[in-house]
């Protein structure tokens, strides 16, 4: 079975031309459309189906530079380990730790400024991680990259924490 790239014959690597990704979809979904197979017997209806979704999928996982990440180094046997390994660098749990700190004293002061420079600081954060992915996996050192994902998945989930306190 082929993978997600090569399901839209893009190279198996992290930075993907995304006007190339969509053109690729939108071929492969034009191709299983169910408009194509009205005339088709149930058997050709399920498989059109199945392609429809797996393109989906495979769509929605090269989309985002995080799933995209993950699903390199899943393809090349290196598990994120995300439920079981949280080891972080230290100087990265000592980040935490501030702005941790700096989320606390913003909420209990209703302080939405502060909330939204942190937020900005964790955007900043992420995108400076997201680059260090790229390196590594531009490198093929997905151990490396395995563990900066953590990371970023981590900055993801406080910048939607603090995103669901400002509404």
């Amino acid at each position: 079975m082929q993978n997600h790239f090569e399901l839209f014959q893009l190279p198996q690597q992290f930075s993907l031309d995304m006007q190339q990704l969509d053109r690729a979809y939108h071929e492969v979904q034009n191709q299983v459309h169910p408009d194509k197979f009205t005339q088709a017997s149930e058997a050709e209806k399920r498989v059109a189906m199945q392609w429809a979704t797996r393109a989906n999928e495979a769509y929605q996982t090269l989309k985002k530079p995080l799933k995209r990440a993950t699903y390199l180094c899943e393809l090349q046997g290196v598990d994120l380990e995300t439920e079981s390994n949280t080891s972080m660098p230290a100087q990265f749990l000592m980040q935490q730790m501030e702005w941790r700190e700096a989320f606390d004293d913003a909420r209990q002061t209703n302080n939405l400024s502060a909330l939204i420079a942190l937020e900005k600081e964790l955007h900043q954060a992420l995108k400076e991680q997201l680059a260090f992915v790229t390196q590594s996996l531009d490198a093929m050192n997905y151990a490396s990259a395995a563990q900066q994902i953590r990371t970023c998945m981590f900055l993801e989930k406080f910048i939607a924490d603090i995103a669901a306190l400002e509404e």
